[in-house]
């Protein structure tokens, strides 16, 4: 990995989401995708390589450890990572908006999703960390 590769992962039980994610984003340059099955797995690559990490893509239902809580344990570890919370189920609004509103979650992404959408959700989230970054930086 260069300096200026950013890690992005994709959290989803379903090994053919992830999969077809981790193609999708092959287009986006600068960026390292790594897709896990696992939220638990995904949490300890995250601890190793928490540095390099730009970007969290994961889904809300999953055994073990969901996605609210994964991305509160992520946003925990490094706050200005940029996080998507996805899924194919109504989610609490009330949840979903104070998760919002605090930052945990910076976008949400209802599935099924075109592949054009999921680019976009993802370009335009990378351009934020990069902002944060540099504001955070300057202080």
């Amino acid at each position: 990995m260069t300096d200026n590769q950013k890690i992005v992962s994709i959290v989803d039980d379903e090994n053919d989401i992830t999969a077809l994610f981790h193609d999708a984003l092959q287009a986006i340059k600068d960026i390292t995708v790594f897709t896990f099955t696992d939220p638990k797995l995904a949490l300890e690559h995250f601890k190793k390589n928490k540095n390099a990490y730009a970007l969290v893509l994961s889904d809300f239902r999953m055994s073990g450890l969901n996605g609210h809580e994964l991305l509160k344990k992520i946003k925990n570890l490094k706050k200005q990572v940029r996080t998507v919370l996805l899924t194919a189920f109504e989610v609490e609004d009330a949840i979903l908006a104070d998760y919002m509103k605090k930052e945990i979650i910076n976008a949400f992404i209802q599935k099924p999703v075109r592949l054009s959408v999921l680019i976009e959700v993802v370009n335009s989230e990378l351009h934020n960390y990069e902002i944060q970054k540099r504001i955070s930086s300057q202080r």
